[in-house]
């Protein structure tokens, strides 16, 4: 009589093709990451200073050079680099200023092919994001 062997069951697993494959999309992933990563950690803190800014009683009577001295000072503690005091938009059509903050951020990837990030920030929590042509 003879004995009965159990079959061995099929392999599974990744191939090396598979595996190669998803280390290049994860490495990609990872190198995207870093790059955008922090525009939008500075994009938070623009928005921060604009927003605190935006809730102080005496903006009212701040002249612009004031205003974009307040915001250099704030953008230095909190390493801003992205946005220059004269980049900011003052517009004092309503009872109190209104700074807007409106910029690229532009980053190289490989080679020739950079990426373009734009932010719109803004010390009135109630404006609109403008529209990008």
């Amino acid at each position: 009589m003879h004995a009965v062997r159990p079959m061995r069951p099929q392999q599974r697993g990744l191939t090396m093709i598979g595996f190669l494959f998803i280390a290049i999309v994860l490495v990609a992933l990872a190198m995207l990451a870093m790059k955008v990563v922090p525009a939008y950690i500075e994009f938070f803190s623009v928005k921060k200073i604009l927003a605190t800014m935006g809730q102080e009683p005496e903006l009212k009577s701040m002249s612009n050079a004031d205003i974009r001295l307040d915001f250099a000072k704030r953008a230095q503690v909190g390493y801003v680099t992205a946005v220059k005091p004269e980049d900011l938009s003052i517009d004092r059509h309503g009872a109190v200023p209104v700074i807007t903050a409106d910029y690229t951020y532009r980053t190289k990837l490989l080679g020739n092919v950079s990426l373009v990030v734009d932010f719109n920030a803004s010390s009135d929590p109630n404006a609109a994001p403008v529209d990008v042509e």
